[in-house]
């Protein structure tokens, strides 16, 4: 360690960068699938996902992520195409390990609250406090007919929607006081019924009664997470999350997007520093920062014009971009639905337009993962404490296909953060809200009656 890190680690004692990784088993972009040394079959590979979340847990990673979405055509990428669903899988990954914290992605737009909050509850109890809910609202609109539905709910509702549902599974989470069930064999008392409580939700898109047939856990709820960039996504995340997966490709962009998060969230009335800002981590990395500089530029090189089209047109529910002329201006988008992703879909029209990019150029620059986080082990682990000490994030999910990639970033980027004082050396916490510092939830009838008790304790005036 140098003198310069010294102080900067002592500085940093109080505010610890955190690392998530996502197992993408053979990939979410058009090429990792074809590493010879990854399994062809690894996102089905039950397998494949223990020995890589052991992995993680053995650097001391905070988390492992599952993404999900409900919809997929012949040109999606290899991973969607053939995949384990989240919750199943995390479940069997939580009776192999046991401090890595174990999030999965579930839609609020075609699933029901009282099954989530019992879906998500179990997983906690399953994995003894170490669950997370990425929450999202799905962004394809095909997902819509896979569902008994002829169109997607509109974006705004689906934001809507969405805050109710977090809501009303929060609420179930809460129908039984912490020391509600009392299980005295002698008197044969098994539950305090006093200490059970029905929701009783009535709203504009939910109605449910409850009690959940299921306590809180170790750590009272499972952690939020949320990934939604437009102005309603940011929204949401501010108002619900104890963590954001952004999505920023740069420094300036991920300073940003930070800035403008907390202050949302400082508006709500919460404290900032209990959201944390994971931006995706892609990096290209080898022995020299010449030798990454070359892989980059052989895999830009194989890159596939076809592949890169799609990848472009999942934004807008896999619109077609084939149809146009390559060397054209980027083409008038006028009519084309933005009801999918649409943070991501207006980003790429606004920046094809500033840049005045041809449809090839948008394909290229677009259309694929970009990013600044090329080089050697010290080089990464450089622009990774920039970004934290530049409140660009509060840390990064590293996203695992090509199993040499994984190996090298554990065995030579995470012993230079430690060495750092960035990152942990050993786990502190046993629970997933532990390894990022956010604070257990109160209990919502807990913390009335205990108001109500210090009210009457009050001595009158």
């Amino acid at each position: 360690m140098t003198q310069s890190q010294q102080p900067l680690a002592h500085q940093l004692q109080a505010r610890q960068l955190h690392l998530g990784a996502i197992l993408e088993g053979v990939g979410t972009d058009q090429q990792s699938w074809r590493d010879p040394d990854l399994p062809g079959d690894a996102s089905v590979d039950i397998d494949w996902y223990i020995a890589n979340a052991k992995l993680a847990e053995d650097a001391k990673f905070d988390l492992v992520f599952i993404v999900d979405s409900p919809f997929i055509t012949p040109d999606t990428a290899p991973h969607f195409l053939n995949r384990l669903e989240p919750l199943t899988l995390l479940s069997a990954v939580a009776t192999h390990t046991s401090r890595i914290g174990l999030v999965g992605t579930l839609t609020t737009s075609y699933w029901e609250p009282y099954n989530v909050a019992r879906q998500f509850g179990s997983l906690d109890h399953i994995s003894r406090g170490r669950a997370g809910w990425n929450v999202v609202t799905t962004g394809l609109e095909g997902a819509a007919q896979n569902y008994g539905r002829e169109e997607h709910f509109r974006h705004a509702d689906r934001y809507e929607r969405a805050h109710e549902f977090v809501s009303v599974v929060q609420g179930l989470w809460d129908s039984y006081e912490d020391d509600a069930f009392v299980r005295d064999k002698q008197s044969g008392v098994f539950l305090n019924k006093a200490k059970q409580h029905r929701l009783d939700h009535k709203g504009t898109h939910f109605s449910v009664r409850g009690p959940l047939a299921l306590t809180r856990s170790k750590q009272g709820q499972p952690v939020i997470f949320q990934a939604g960039d437009s102005t309603e996504g940011r929204d949401l995340g501010a108002a619900i999350a104890d963590g954001t997966f952004a999505s920023a490709q740069d420094f300036d962009s991920g300073v940003a997007y930070y800035a403008d998060l907390k202050a949302r969230a400082a508006a709500l009335g919460r404290n900032p520093d209990h959201i944390k800002v994971l931006p995706g981590l892609f990096p290209i990395l080898a022995e020299t920062d010449e030798e990454a500089q070359r892989i980059a530029r052989v895999q830009h090189e194989a890159l596939d014009i076809d592949k890169l089209l799609v990848q472009l047109g999942r934004a807008f529910n896999y619109h077609d971009f084939r149809q146009y002329d390559l060397d054209a201006p980027f083409p008038d988008l006028t009519g084309v639905t933005l009801n999918s992703y649409k943070g991501h879909a207006e980003r790429i029209i606004a920046t094809a337009k500033e840049k005045g990019y041809t449809l090839r150029e948008a394909a290229y620059q677009l259309g694929q993962w970009r990013t600044s986080f090329i080089g050697s082990p010290e080089t990464i682990a450089n622009e990774i404490e920039r970004w934290f000490t530049g409140r660009a994030a509060d840390g990064f999910i590293l996203r695992v296909t090509r199993p040499a990639d994984f190996a090298l970033f554990r065995e030579r980027v995470v012993p230079i953060l430690q060495q750092r004082g960035l990152f942990r050396t050993e786990y502190t916490a046993d629970t997933l809200r532990g390894h990022l510092g956010v604070p257990v939830p109160p209990h919502r009838h807990a913390a009335t009656v205990a108001s109500a008790e210090a009210e009457l304790a009050e001595p009158a005036e």
